[in-house]
């Protein structure tokens, strides 16, 4: 069966930062099952049988405010496997960390090694913010810890958290397709102390986490910032990511009106990852 292969141009802004998953939800509803992301588009594929070129068009004329242009082509069924594992490297974290797929052959020696199939769901290590939480949990001491993944995508961090020796990881999405695609990853790499979960952060009542871990854009972090530090215990860390440079400001002081203070930032390309703990019992480092 050939695919046809959307690619759909974007515009970015600060009030809406995750137009590339609204755009990959509008196009879901489309027919459309496998999504690569790009900084500035995003390219979508469907069954043949399944292309609407109308619906396509129409797409932009609904939403002139995300989409700016879109550009087609057929992919012949016998390179689609091809082209997709082409564009699905390994991803190497900071010398230690390993990232690959069960379609890669040779996966190097490193530390520690974590299989993904991301399917529809975020979080494989390419992306500068995965990258970076991934590395920030470098430092961070998971033994018999209770973590939390917000936003959890893929899985990846609620997978290596339990790798670290966290004693349980709670991973909860609003999306299907991560929940699902969650189960799996673990189920592949042989992790069963998690515990995975479809919701959003009203599902975070009663509970309470030594780590907290949230890769999630900027609106929804500030939204969710006091419900975040209520389930976080006294001495515990709340790491997150996926917001921009020109964000941290703003991010910063509504974690400290929560009683949480910075601890260490990094930056990769615009993107930062920050680590913050309860006020009361940190120092700056």
């Amino acid at each position: 069966m050939d695919y046809i292969e959307v690619t759909y141009m974007y515009k970015k802004n600060n009030t809406t930062p995750d137009v590339s998953e609204i755009v990959i939800a509008l196009l879901s509803e489309l027919g459309f099952d496998s999504f690569e992301e790009t900084d500035e588009a995003v390219k979508a594929y469907a069954p043949a049988d399944n292309f609407n070129a109308d619906a396509m068009l129409e797409l932009i004329r609904e939403h002139p405010e995300l989409i700016t242009s879109l550009d087609t082509k057929r992919i012949k069924d016998e390179n689609w496997n091809q082209k997709w594992e082409s564009n699905f490297p390994i991803a190497e974290i900071a010398d230690k960390v390993v990232i690959y797929a069960p379609f890669h052959k040779e996966i190097p020696a490193f530390e520690h090694r974590i299989c993904i199939m991301p399917q529809m769901s975020f979080g494989t290590g390419h992306h500068a913010t995965t990258a970076m939480m991934l590395e920030l949990m470098l430092d961070i001491d998971f033994d018999r810890k209770r973590v939390l993944d917000m936003g959890c995508g893929t899985g990846i961090l609620a997978i290596f958290a339990a790798m670290q020796k966290a004693a349980a990881v709670t991973a909860i999405d609003v999306d299907k397709w991560a929940f699902k695609n969650a189960q799996e990853n673990c189920e592949r790499n042989n992790i069963s102390n998690v515990e995975i979960l479809q919701g959003s952060a009203n599902m975070l009542k009663n509970r309470f986490f030594d780590i907290i871990l949230a890769n999630i854009n900027r609106n929804v972090l500030l939204a969710n910032a006091a419900r975040l530090a209520k389930c976080l215990s006294k001495d515990g860390i709340l790491q997150i990511s996926g917001f921009y440079e020109d964000d941290l400001a703003d991010i910063e002081a509504k974690m400290k009106k929560n009683k949480l203070v910075m601890l260490k930032k990094i930056k990769k390309e615009k993107w930062v990852a920050a680590v913050f703990k309860n006020m009361l019992t940190s120092k700056r480092i």
